[in-house]
């Protein structure tokens, strides 16, 4: 009784923090319109932090509880859920076509900031510590990584901008009325999804690794899942993958390094070199797939939901 009592406030968590995250984005959004930015900037930040506000609340809280196991899974199985299984499930719907300025600038960067993660987590075991540990210091480092990725967005979408991005959708007391609500829900949905599942993992002798890797990777990566399924439903090709490829680089460089450089170090013995080759591997899978014909297809997608399998079998039954 007391599992299912956990996994009814596991579902709850959720959808607070879904909401929330609608809340938030769509007040930020008709906030930062009501101060004349640019509705492409605001799309390239504030709806890529949007959508992974779920993972941030939930990588705060899981550190200040002292759950580092959490803080990883959420990581590395939201960027594995977002290319492997959603990307896959979008270009099954409708092929996905690429930009040529995508495949040259983001996408490497979406690896390169992978391959990081790796370097930085797997240093100290390779200098002999026990476990694997990310500092305030690796922390530091890929905040500074995203500073440069931002720094590109903002120029790129001043370049662009128009007239028609400046009427703003709400009025400006509406608009932070939302933010503030939407900011509520993410907090208290996060407490939550961590608390229930870190419960649940403990009532069923499941390590907290693969309840981060599935339930709670899945949980937080349903904003990126329905936001990709309308946008391929739309054939809205920049908005679907500049969602993913934002999130992912979001995830590492904001979800990972604003807790640590918060709560300082971390570490973990629990995740292996397997979890992060699946990472890296997921994003130099989509770069492959993107430079060889900057069109994702349905065979294509059928070869990431198959990858996805692959790895999910070996977390779930190892």
């Amino acid at each position: 009784m007391e599992i299912l009592f956990q996994v009814f406030l596991l579902v709850i968590g959720f959808v607070l923090l879904i909401k929330g995250a609608d809340f938030f984005v769509d007040g930020a959004s008709s906030t930062a319109q009501n101060f004349k930015v640019p509705k492409l900037l605001i799309g390239l930040t504030i709806v890529a932090f949007g959508t992974s506000a779920p993972e941030l609340a939930v990588s705060i809280k899981s550190l200040a509880s002292g759950n580092s196991d959490i803080v990883f899974g959420n990581v590395i199985g939201s960027n594995v859920f977002n290319i492997l299984l959603i990307l896959g499930i979008a270009a099954i719907i409708y092929p996905v076509r690429v930009r040529r300025r995508t495949v040259r600038k983001e996408l490497p960067y979406c690896l390169l900031i992978s391959v990081l993660l790796a370097i930085l987590l797997l240093d100290t075991t390779l200098a002999g510590a026990a476990e694997n540990q990310f500092t305030r210091a690796d922390g530091i480092v890929v905040l500074l990584f995203f500073s440069v990725f931002i720094y590109y967005l903002v120029r790129s979408a001043l370049r662009h901008r128009t007239k028609e991005d400046e009427s703003p959708d709400r009025g400006l007391l509406l608009s932070l009325v939302m933010v503030g609500a939407g900011l509520i829900g993410v907090i208290v949905g996060s407490n939550f999804v961590v608390d229930s599942a870190t419960t649940i993992a403990q009532s069923l002798g499941v390590s907290e690794r693969v309840i981060s890797l599935t339930i709670i990777a899945f949980g937080t990566s349903l904003p990126e899942l329905v936001t990709t399924i309308v946008a391929a439903r739309k054939n809205e090709q920049d908005l679907l993958v500049g969602n993913i490829v934002g999130s992912n680089i979001f995830n590492i460089a904001v979800v990972l390094g604003v807790p640590v450089v918060m709560f300082g170090s971390t570490s973990s013995a629990n995740f292996s070199v397997v979890d992060l080759g699946a990472c890296i591997g997921a994003a130099a899978l989509l770069f492959v797939l993107a430079l060889k014909g900057r069109e994702i297809g349905r065979r294509s997608g059928i070869i990431m939901l198959a990858c996805f399998a692959i790895y999910y079998s070996l977390v779930i039954f190892s």
